[in-house]
């Protein structure tokens, strides 16, 4: 099946275009809405520009879609950007793990045009999605937080094995969805099975507001593994 990608480059939509790829499918276009709303329901807003450089490393196909992230409109502008590829297309890949909200609009736009979504781990155990992961050997960084647990130290983290065991037990404490699903996180791949270069960051700012914040690259470069 050929298929379009909706991609923030964080751990959830790179790993649903690798379980794609892995079970025979074709991703022919990485999908990556640039919103201007750092508070957007639907869409990341850290390091967007960057994931040039996941598609590059992948060898994909990449659009970017310009969106001001206002609530409800946004997915017009969804619906544009898939419609631009939808005559190569028969469907379309979501990274969405339990969230109704984004499932139910994105389901409703491919409806529209006829296309198959796929979401490949939906409502799939966190410990367990975590574990193919970190399995598969992807390098995940968390660049943004915004929950209760979750503070300035862990943004520019990488989750190691060491930083999952602690994960696990500030889910536990605070309650917070262990894959991020509430948006109590937000993360970017520097590494996978799909990637030929891995990205290094070389330089990157920490932005603060009272309980939230990003870790947002100021300086990326793709490096040979």
């Amino acid at each position: 099946m050929n298929l379009a990608a909706l991609f923030s480059g964080g751990k959830d939509s790179v790993f649903a275009v690798y379980d794609m790829i892995k079970n025979g499918h074709e991703v022919k276009y990485l999908i990556t809405m640039l919103t201007e709303n750092r508070e957007s329901y639907m869409f990341h807003y850290p390091n967007l520009k960057f994931t040039k450089f996941q598609s590059e490393s992948m060898g994909l196909n990449h659009v970017f879609w310009d969106t001001k992230g206002e609530k409800e409109k946004e997915l017009s502008d969804l619906k544009k950007s898939i419609e631009s590829v939808k005559k190569e297309i028969d469907g379309v890949i979501a990274g969405g793990l339990a969230s109704k909200y984004q499932y139910n609009r994105i389901k409703a736009i491919n409806d529209s045009l006829e296309l198959k979504s796929m979401v490949p781990y939906w409502h799939i155990d966190s410990e367990k999605y975590w574990d193919l992961i970190l399995g598969a050997g992807f390098r995940v960084m968390i660049i943004g937080v915004a929950c209760e647990g979750l503070g300035k130290e862990w943004l520019g983290r990488i989750i190691d094995q060491e930083a999952y065991k602690e994960l696990k037990k500030l889910a536990e404490k605070h309650r917070f969805h262990m894959a991020f699903e509430g948006g109590e996180a937000e993360t970017f791949v520097l590494d996978c099975p799909l990637f030929k270069k891995r990205i290094e960051i070389e330089e990157a700012e920490t932005v603060w507001d009272r309980d939230s914040g990003f870790y947002l690259f100021r300086k990326a470069k793709p490096v040979n593994k």
